[in-house]
């Protein structure tokens, strides 16, 4: 017997701004910097991928490559995306 399973985007389940800023905060504390980068891309897909990248001063493709987990992408595309997505990053 197959499972059937569908992608799943927790973005599709947080309503709040403070779920979304502490789904980011959980992301960042996580050993692995990758889980950031990817809950960052699942956010900028949800806002509209080229709506973030014309933001941040970015190219469409080179933005999904920077998000997706895989790739390495300098703090100051990071911190472009971060700030295109009307978030700040803050150290407590």
């Amino acid at each position: 017997m197959t499972l059937a399973t569908k992608s799943y985007n927790p973005f599709d389940y947080l309503e709040t701004t403070e779920e979304i800023n502490e789904y980011l905060n959980n992301a960042y504390m996580d050993d692995d910097p990758r889980v950031f980068l990817v809950a960052l891309g699942y956010l900028a897909r949800k806002q509209g991928m080229s709506e973030v990248a014309r933001k941040a001063g970015l190219n469409r493709e080179s933005l999904y490559k920077a998000l997706a987990g895989e790739g390495n992408p300098r703090f100051s595309t990071v911190s472009r995306v971060i700030k295109a997505l009307g978030c700040r990053l803050a150290v407590a």
